[in-house]
């Protein structure tokens, strides 16, 4: 009885080999945003995502002085307020790449009153 190509190859090398095409095909089909375009994170960022759709495994790309800025990975209540909450994943390297997860994201600057002045972001990634 003649056995088909699928019988020679192991489950383990198959499910390998599914997992990598898988992984492959979501990196290649990922987007890279550079956060402000030309500007950078800087004051009035807050439009910069109008009229943009955004994908989970995105990438959104923060370039900044890390001497006056850093963005902070926050939920939507320290969005709202410009407050750092407990366990905010805070990025202070002035050239931060942050993947975007499924539903809500929102990415404040922690510096005095910056977030106040426009230097926040909230997308939501589908």
């Amino acid at each position: 009885m003649a056995r088909g190509v699928a019988a020679a190859i192991p489950i383990p090398t198959a499910t390998a080999l599914l997992l990598f095409v898988v992984l492959h095909w979501r990196i290649a089909h990922a987007a890279t945003y550079t956060v402000g375009d030309s500007s950078g994170w800087s004051f009035n960022v807050e439009s910069w995502t109008n009229g943009k759709s955004f994908r989970a495994g995105d990438i959104l790309v923060f370039n900044y002085d890390p001497k006056d800025h850093n963005v902070v990975a926050v939920d939507q209540y320290s969005y709202d307020t410009c407050t750092v909450g407990e366990g905010a994943k805070v990025y202070n390297s002035g050239n931060d790449s942050i993947e975007l997860v499924k539903g809500e994201n929102c990415f404040i600057c922690s510096s005095l009153f910056h977030c106040d002045s426009g230097i926040k972001i909230h997308m939501i990634a589908l």
